[in-house]
């Protein structure tokens, strides 16, 4: 068990974060148990041929000696903690290449030694290693998951909304013991059940990064130090139904009275969304489905709300009580 201490400074100093970064090095560790993480076997089937041409060509050498098998840590700096709530790769890719050489080493000697060849070259030259290690990273993100990223950002950005309303709603408290059965608020220290981990830490004015992961499913995960903030993160809400057939059905009552393509996107609306991801999942023109969506706002039937660079389309109770009278 591990006992984060909180003062009043923390909680207020606690936030939100997603990363494409730390997905690309989960979703890399996934391959090393896959039978633990059989909700990804659909993205793990097209995936794993394209993972192996990358390593059987040396492209991400580097980046598979620093991702060893669960329960073996990961360094730290290998995923940096997200500076804003909301980067992309390229702000991530540049903080990492940005950790300081004593960093690297620390970390290199904690976790993992230096045994293997492309680890040496890290270990006496980390800002060349560091460079090397953000293309191979780049290498991973385009072959294994640029392609996913719309749908697996849409499920982390929708979980951080819902966050925010569990919070408005019921405070802190409720905000932390709803982030998942292994992690429980009380008094004034977030207890989090960890495998092989036990230990009490205070944060000292520092607070600490939730990041929901998609690629962290089934577990939990804890990243403390002297020169990170402290970052838990834990898996998304949904996340079940990441790979699951994304064209919904519309109930035939609800298009007769709002025209399929509308119903459709109502129905699709599970979570809040983009036009983007909207437009990929139904497989619409991004033009067509705004067009809709504008339509359903003015209508009461969907709101809108930015988040980052994205602005997210969610349900209205009048178009709850609308689909839950079409029966879905």
């Amino acid at each position: 068990m591990l006992d984060l201490e909180f003062s009043t400074g923390d909680l207020a100093r606690t936030r939100f974060a997603y990363s494409p970064l730390w997905e690309c090095v989960a979703a890399l560790r996934t391959l090393r148990r896959p039978a633990a993480h059989v909700l990804h076997r659909p993205w793990l089937a097209v995936a794993a041929p394209r993972i192996a041409e990358l390593r059987s060509s040396g492209r991400i050498a580097l980046l598979d000696a620093l991702v060893p098998p669960p329960p073996r840590a990961l360094p730290s700096f290998l995923a940096p903690t997200p500076a804003v709530p909301s980067p992309d790769l390229d702000d991530e890719l540049a903080a990492l290449r940005a950790v300081p050489a004593a960093e690297v080493r620390a970390e290199l000697n904690q976790t993992r030694g230096v045994p293997i060849a492309s680890l040496r070259e890290l270990y006496a030259r980390p800002s060349s290693g560091l460079d090397r290690l953000a293309r191979e990273i780049r290498a991973f993100w385009e072959a294994a998951l640029a392609e996913d990223w719309p749908r697996v950002r849409a499920l982390l950005e929708a979980d951080v909304l819902y966050r925010a309303r569990e919070q408005t709603d019921g405070g802190p408290a409720r905000l932390l013991n709803a982030l998942d059965p292994a992690i429980r608020w009380r008094g004034d220290t977030l207890s989090i059940r960890l495998v092989h981990h036990s230990a009490a830490h205070r944060l000292d004015g520092r607070g600490v990064v939730l990041v929901p992961s998609a690629f962290a499913w089934p577990r939990v995960l804890v990243k403390t130090g002297p020169v990170w903030p402290v970052t838990v993160r834990y898996p998304t809400r949904g996340v079940g139904l990441l790979w699951t057939a994304d064209r919904p059905a519309a109930p035939d009552a609800l298009a007769g009275v709002l025209g399929a393509t509308r119903a459709m996107l109502l129905t699709a609306l599970t979570s809040p969304a983009s036009t983007t991801e909207l437009a990929r999942r139904l497989r619409l023109s991004p033009g067509a489905v705004s067009q809709q969506l504008t339509a359903l706002r003015a209508a009461g039937l969907v709101t809108a709300r930015r988040s980052g660079r994205y602005v997210l389309y969610t349900r209205t109770a009048v178009a709850e009580a609308f689909l839950t009278a079409a029966g879905t």
